[in-house]
């Protein structure tokens, strides 16, 4: 076996571990459940709301140290964060556990930005489309058989929520032993470069033979702000940029309260069907992703993909509103993958979309910047739509409802764009002087 294959098996199976939780379709019936006996506003006003800002404050930790350190200790440190978090599921049971848990599941998700950014760091370039094939499958793969198996364990009455907190532990204890077999990174973007950037990157000032921590530093950061620079003055950069944020603030946020919603609409002796609908959706929003990469390259011009985006940003809105207005489950249920499928369609167009427009070593730098953005997003949102410490304090189909309202207005401003992209068109350009 190769040395990138032998790294690509062992990044498979971390990802497809990292994702098998079944307990997570779940949650929000077993904190509400006997063991911790919350209530449906403590779990949306006190416990959520902190995974939210805990997420947020350490991402942009982590996308400073990751790296510096050369990603391999942060992949470990994710383990360690979910063997407590799932641990704390386990054997906790008080309101402030829970609290101290979300926090560090914002560790959790934060160090996840190692585990992706390894992938390109570690394997030469002319792997890059194989590995990322891979790592995708197999992370979709533990994610489907997770939201598969719990709702057949829950249906068939083999385990409980409580049994299901085990399995997902057992997963991050096992991820946590196997990131140890990930081989170190002897080189990295930015701190630990195998040579200089070149000339059409950035020109340095600095001797390139330096190497003291301050010389290294300087020169990271003069790169960092060169690729930022130059990805974020371009306006279209900046246009499918600020989608990308949008979708992460909302994906976040629909999928962290959408478990409430659906409690509060089903009841207290309704048979939930939360894990196949996340496994249905989880395989169709695989399908369309794979689609999304073959729509013909004439149809992906500006003024055709802005009114694209106006379009989804509205049935997306439609699909929410019509999982929050309903009193029925299965129609709450079918606007969710209608939101999801439509999500996973645009993101995926989107992220090819400024791909082509930034070099290739921002890559992780630019998405980085944009899924931060999007974090900052989602807390203020939570913090005006959904905390009780000076916010409105909505109850779960007031909150949905304004999600469902801000993305008619996203359609409405996407809109906008095509109208100043076509008036750019139709002027006359300037006559230029013999």
């Amino acid at each position: 076996m190769k040395q990138w294959q032998r790294v690509s098996f062992i990044l498979c199976i971390f990802g497809f571990l990292k994702d098998f939780r079944p307990s997570e379709p779940f949650v929000f019936e077993f904190l509400t459940g006997p063991r911790h006996n919350l209530t449906v506003e403590q779990v949306v006003q006190d416990v959520l709301p902190v995974g939210t800002y805990s997420y947020m404050a350490q991402l942009v930790v982590a996308f400073l140290i990751t790296d510096y350190f050369r990603y391999k200790p942060l992949i470990i440190v994710s383990g360690l964060a979910g063997t407590v978090v799932w641990s704390l599921f386990v054997w906790s049971s008080s309101l402030g556990a829970v609290q101290v848990l979300e926090v560090f599941y914002g560790t959790y998700l934060a160090a996840e930005l190692a585990y992706y950014a390894y992938i390109y760091a570690r394997v030469d370039r002319k792997h890059y489309q194989k590995i990322t094939s891979y790592i995708r499958s197999a992370t979709l793969a533990g994610r489907f058989l997770a939201s598969a198996a719990s709702q057949m364990f829950i249906y068939f009455g083999i385990t409980d929520y409580l049994g299901l907190n085990y399995i997902s532990l057992g997963a991050q204890l096992s991820i946590t032993a196997w990131s140890f077999l990930l081989p170190p990174v002897p080189a990295s973007m930015y701190f630990h470069r195998r040579e200089e950037p070149s000339e059409e990157q950035i020109e340095l000032k600095s001797d390139k033979h330096q190497s003291d921590p301050e010389s290294i530093c300087n020169r990271a950061t003069t790169l960092l702000w060169a690729h930022f620079k130059c990805a974020y003055t371009n306006f279209t950069v900046i246009r499918y940029s600020l989608w990308q944020a949008v979708a992460v603030c909302f994906m976040n946020q629909i999928i962290s309260y959408v478990q409430g919603l659906w409690s509060t609409i089903g009841g207290p002796d309704t048979v939930l069907w939360n894990g196949a609908v996340e496994a249905v959706l989880t395989l169709m929003g695989t399908l369309v992703t794979l689609l999304a990469g073959f729509v013909p390259q004439k149809y992906l011009k500006l003024h055709i993909t802005i009114p694209c985006l106006s379009m989804i940003a509205i049935l997306e809105g439609f699909a929410i509103f019509m999982a929050t207005v309903t009193s029925n489950l299965t129609v709450s249920y079918v606007g969710y993958i209608m939101f999801g499928i439509l999500h996973c369609f645009a993101l995926t167009l989107v992220t090819s979309e400024i791909a082509k427009h930034i070099s290739d070593d921002s890559f992780a730098l630019i998405f980085g910047i944009n899924t931060t953005v999007g974090l900052m997003m989602q807390s203020i949102l939570t913090l005006a739509v959904v905390d009780n410490d000076g916010g409105f304090a909505l109850d779960i189909r007031g909150q949905f409802t304004v999600y469902s309202c801000i993305f008619f207005a996203i359609g409405l401003l996407y809109a906008i764009f095509l109208v100043v992209e076509l008036f750019s068109r139709s002027k006359p350009e300037a006559k230029q002087p013999e």
